[in-house]
């Protein structure tokens, strides 16, 4: 058996980390002089009520470590081999913890084989290749056949987002190469996605549905007219605001499997209240 390992910026509902016996380190929010552990003592409705009104954004910190090798170690009781997926390294220094973590786990468990894969993807284009592997591995295949489809998701998959103000992800140092667009923006709705493992900006458009219709092009430009994918629908408190681009994508691609989950509350510190977004990869 081939175990799973990642940290909670994937934003996969908890149900399908239950359900895959996914191994998943909390990052970190730091509000003040209290620290919180990312979906552990906070979750998040009850943050993105409390970032609506906050005065100073909080910070965050990936997992240290010792929380990865907690995590490995959790695993490596019952598994022969462990994948450890990351979200981008470029926007978080996740993966090199997780490559610090991996040093130590050698010295005491040297039999259990380790790869960490930085995905160079952000939330649920990062949680569509941990529930992809984990799959695999569930079917009792072998380690480079889950390796294999960690890495082939990471390569495919696509990340789209749209949101009220680009404040959140600028004030959070998270902004990458969209910082153009942050004085321009007045009553504009800004789309970004990744690149190369960064935030970049796709388009801006002057409404929701114009950046709904506008993603849904994005996505055509991606994987072609009417193509099989899998989607993942993300949102920070606004759960009603994405049924318009969900009804949308359902109209124009063939979704074998559809998700509908929220941002973890720290990924939510970066892109705040109104957030949606959309992860897809073509389905095999």
């Amino acid at each position: 058996m081939i175990g799973i390992l990642t940290d909670t910026t994937a934003s996969i509902p908890s149900a399908l980390i239950e359900k895959l016996g996914i191994e998943v380190v909390p990052y970190y929010i730091h509000r003040g002089l209290v620290t919180l552990r990312d979906m552990v003592d906070v979750k998040p409705a009850e943050f993105a009520e409390w970032l609506a009104h906050a005065k100073r954004l909080p910070t965050t910190s990936n997992p240290a470590p010792g929380d990865y090798l907690g995590g490995l170690k959790s695993l490596a009781g019952r598994v022969r081999g462990i994948v450890a997926l990351t979200m981008t390294s470029r926007g978080s220094g996740a993966y090199q913890s997780c490559r610090a973590a991996l040093d130590m786990f050698k010295e005491h468990t040297p039999d259990v084989r380790v790869e960490v894969v930085d995905t160079l993807q952000v939330a649920m284009s990062h949680g569509w290749v941990v529930i992809e592997a984990a799959r695999v591995a569930a079917e009792g295949l072998d380690f480079e056949t889950v390796l294999h489809r960690a890495k082939e998701v990471s390569r495919q998959g696509m990340m789209i987002q749209t949101a009220d103000t680009l404040r959140y992800l600028h004030m959070g140092g998270r902004i990458g190469k969209a910082q153009h667009l942050v004085g321009s923006l007045l009553n504009i709705k800004p789309i970004i996605g990744m690149q190369d493992g960064e935030i970049v900006a796709l388009a801006t458009t002057r409404s929701r549905l114009g950046a709904y219709r506008r993603m849904v092009e994005l996505m055509e430009d991606r994987v072609g007219e009417r193509a099989r994918i899998k989607v993942a629908f993300t949102h920070v408190a606004a759960r009603e605001k994405l049924e318009k681009l969900q009804g949308m994508v359902a109209e124009r691609f063939d979704c074998s499997e559809t998700i509908v989950t929220e941002l973890s509350p720290a990924l939510a510190v970066h892109s705040g209240p109104g957030t949606v977004g959309v992860s897809f990869f073509p389905s095999p």
